[in-house]
């Protein structure tokens, strides 16, 4: 009996951690969206709705550690609480990776959206593509438990690098071009830095799904 209320709670909090992870998923996506149309009521409310993540994460992390009080998991069982409760702090950091996305995007909406170097946004629109790809084969990689896919991720992280060095390269032409647009094109650059991050971020969950897997923790 003690076996079967173990599993269905481990059940139940994979099913609420899935949850959590959708959420984030969608959220960035919508950061991604916010670049490109800098629209501010959309930032505002990924901003505002931020503290669903954070108290959808400590709900995810305070049944981690009750499950490992009353159980004592061990072998697999005990990796994949370990794995939730690491993966479950990456997904918490991308959230908050999005929500700094929408603010930068929407911070000096004033100037002309003629002038807001579309060459970059374009660059954005492909990086943002890869990063919303990695971050969804990381939780489908968890989901699936499936450390095949989750070794797909770190060759698109490589992808993304190339894109954030691009846009470094290419602001660093554009600042004394645009000595007025400066502001914009630190905050350019910064984006590029919070995607790159979010990367990052799946990379590390796809580290520990294959950690989950197959017991040996990887090094890329």
């Amino acid at each position: 009996m003690a076996a079967y209320t173990f599993h269905r709670q481990i059940d139940k909090l994979f099913q609420e951690f899935l949850a959590l992870g959708a959420l984030v998923e969608e959220r960035v996506r919508r950061a991604c969206d916010i670049i490109q149309s800098r629209d501010e009521e959309a930032a505002r409310e990924l901003v505002r709705t931020d503290y669903q993540v954070d108290e959808a994460e400590i709900d995810v992390e305070e049944e981690c550690l009750k499950i490992l009080a009353l159980y004592q998991p061990v072998a697999r069982d005990l990796r994949l609480i370990i794995a939730i409760i690491k993966i479950n702090n990456e997904i918490e950091r991308i959230a908050d990776y999005a929500a700094s996305l929408a603010q930068r995007a929407t911070s000096d909406t004033d100037s002309g959206a003629e002038q807001d170097f579309p060459e970059l946004l374009a660059e954005y629109r492909d990086m943002s593509d890869k990063v919303i790809t990695m971050f969804t084969k990381s939780l489908d990689a968890l989901a699936h438990q499936d450390s095949y896919l989750a070794h797909d991720i770190f060759h698109l992280d490589d992808q993304v690098d190339i894109h954030r060095n691009n846009a470094y390269r290419t602001i660093i032409k554009k600042i004394p071009l645009h000595p007025d647009r400066a502001e914009r094109l630190v905050n350019l650059y910064i984006l590029a830095r919070h995607l790159e991050r979010i990367a990052d971020r799946a990379t590390n969950i796809a580290e520990e799904v294959i950690y989950l897997v197959e017991g040996e923790i990887p090094r890329f």
